[in-house]
């Protein structure tokens, strides 16, 4: 019998991406290329049964910063390994092109210090075989990977690639600057970038300590990009910023200039920020944005579905004791030997006896606090409670928190971390995202997929969703958080030819069996370039992945199909 497709996804729930009912049907894929959506259909040269399954859309996280892995690794891990198909990466405003050689090391520090990938990493990782967008978008071309990427143009990049050391002294860009970055926008549009990407937040330091170089960009210059933007006639203006300049209703009205001169969209990072004075700044932007768009200016928030939180243990990059001498002196041991050296009850004295700030490198350690910090645990614990905070556990238990939270570390031999929320939780719940999920104009995302490798692991956001808000609470029916994950993120990007399940449309694609949908522990390996180390976690119940037609991933193992690809902006229209 001849096979007349090359795959047909067989008898599995389909759940479009649209947010409309689902249905059983055959999927048949030719070509890379949805061709066939029906019940019956023949039967294709590779099969994957899907009986019980839901079939979705491959997913596209619109917030990553594989900048770097992209350039080194094949595999876009974690992310793909959460039904992620399409990443957008450059956010922020950081990134590795356009850039001088006398700059790179500029940018390595600034991505080390914003985003937590570590510099002997990036120095062995990078080839810094480019100087323009151009070139460093042809180098990653040329590489087959899992996934497909698509690329923003980091401002911070493109300011010192104009101004040099003027741009790290935060001086003025002046119109000459600003006429260049914007022929530079412009070029790099044309050339595959997805939009430009700019920072405003004092929490982006570069590893010296300097504020990110676009901190103080003020509103002639992003003007000036985002007309580059127009002149181009595609991409969009991806921003974060504090809010607090002098005010968020001030900043929003800048941005919002900003879209209306250059006729852009726009999409912004919205979080929850636990001090009090700062908490209810989310509900403000998201009134203002809702206002934006009722008047025909695309200005979409982009939100976490849960808290964000930073992980503290033995096998990451920082724990509550890093700082102290006695520990540095430990730190380079083995996880096995620490455990056992910490368990001496001469070193632990001494550990709990030094100050842990003041040899600290690690910035958040002043604003942490035991009252946010908790036992993480296996199945890992996103939802603590007051009372199950290390603080309380202490005073429970007659203890300091300290000699706590130094027990919790040093059990199940070193593997337990320690979780601590930083935003989207106050007064321990998730009202914020709750209430953003609700809003069509919201974007679920900042998953960060590829950054804070060593503390921060939410490339898992998508399965979040699914098992969480989807199979827990039922905040949302299935077929609106798969279209949340698809074709809304999709959309917002300018992904015309994806998201969707249709006929004609890009053939990445999910298989899922849902009722064993379900989160992995948090795990670190030693597999970055210079033997880095970096958080992962797996999930199970992804049966099948999708990209471009070939299966790339079967029951969360990797098959060897690399058929992802770069993605040019101008080039992904349906």
């Amino acid at each position: 019998m001849a096979h007349t497709h090359d795959l047909v996804i067989r008898g599995g729930t389909v759940i479009d991406g649209t947010g409309g009912a689902p249905r059983e049907a055959d999927v048949a894929v030719d070509k890379g290329r949805i061709s066939a959506v029906g019940k019956g259909l023949p039967e294709g040269r590779e099969e994957v049964a899907a009986k019980g399954r839901i079939v979705t859309p491959g997913f596209v996280d619109i917030h990553t910063h594989y900048d770097g892995q992209a350039v080194w690794d094949k595999h876009t891990a974690p992310s793909a390994w959460h039904g992620v198909t399409t990443a957008v990466m450059g956010n922020c405003g950081v990134g590795f092109a356009p850039c001088k050689p006398q700059d790179r090391e500029k940018l390595v520090e600034l991505m080390e210090g914003v985003e937590d990938i570590p510099g002997p990493v990036m120095h062995e990782g990078l080839n810094w075989q480019w100087e323009s967008f151009a070139e460093y978008f042809d180098v990653l071309d040329k590489r087959q990977r899992d996934i497909d990427l698509c690329a923003l143009l980091p401002h911070a990049a493109v300011r010192v690639y104009v101004m040099g050391d003027r741009a790290i002294r935060h001086e003025k860009a002046t119109e000459a600057d600003i006429a260049a970055m914007r022929k530079i926008t412009a070029q790099a549009m044309r050339d595959g970038a997805f939009g430009i990407s700019t920072s405003r937040t004092i929490s982006h330091k570069s590893l010296t300590g300097e504020y990110t170089p676009t901190l103080r960009a003020n509103e002639e210059e992003l003007t000036g990009i985002a007309m580059g933007l127009k002149d181009a006639q595609t991409g969009f203006i991806e921003m974060v910023s504090d809010w607090n300049e002098p005010d968020a209703k001030s900043e929003f009205a800048m941005l919002r200039r900003v879209v209306e001169k250059s006729g852009r969209t726009a999409v912004f990072s919205l979080t929850q920020r636990h001090e009090k004075e700062r908490m209810g700044v989310w509900k403000e932007l998201m009134s203002y944005a809702d206002d934006a768009v009722k008047a025909g200016h695309s200005i979409r928030p982009v939100f976490p579905p849960r808290a964000i939180g930073i992980l503290l243990g033995l096998d990451g990059s920082q724990n509550p004791f890093s700082g102290t001498p006695t520990y540095k002196f430990i730190a380079h041991l083995p996880r096995a030997e620490r455990v056992k050296a910490m368990q001496d009850p001469e070193v632990r004295r001494k550990i709990l006896s030094e100050d842990p700030i003041a040899g600290s490198t690690f910035p958040l350690i002043k604003r942490l606090s035991y009252d946010q910090m908790f036992r993480f645990g296996n199945p890992p614990n996103y939802l603590p409670k007051g009372e199950d905070a290390i603080s309380a556990m202490a005073k429970r238990e007659g203890r300091t928190a300290p000699e706590v939270a130094y027990d919790i570390l040093i059990e199940d031999g070193g593997r337990n971390f320690i979780y601590t929320p930083i935003v989207n939780y106050a007064n321990y719940q998730l009202t914020a995202p709750e209430t953003l999920l609700q809003n069509r104009n919201a974007i679920m995302g900042l998953s960060d997929g590829g950054a804070h490798v060593g503390f921060i692991l939410d490339a898992g956001f998508p399965t979040w969703l699914l098992t969480y808000w989807g199979k827990r609470r039922g905040l949302l029916s299935l077929e609106e958080i798969v279209r949340r994950l698809t074709s809304d993120t999709a959309s917002a990007a300018g992904l015309g030819d994806r998201g969707v399940i249709a006929i004609g449309k890009k053939a990445d694609l999910n298989v899922i069996d849902h009722d064993r949908i379900a989160f992995g522990r948090p795990y670190v390996a030693y597999d970055l370039p210079a033997g880095g180390k970096r958080l992962l976690q797996k999930a199970d119940g992804y049966e099948a992945t999708i990209v471009s037609g070939a299966v790339t991933y079967r029951n969360g193992e990797a098959t060897g199909a690399l058929p992802g690809r770069m993605v040019k902006g101008q080039q992904a229209a349906a």
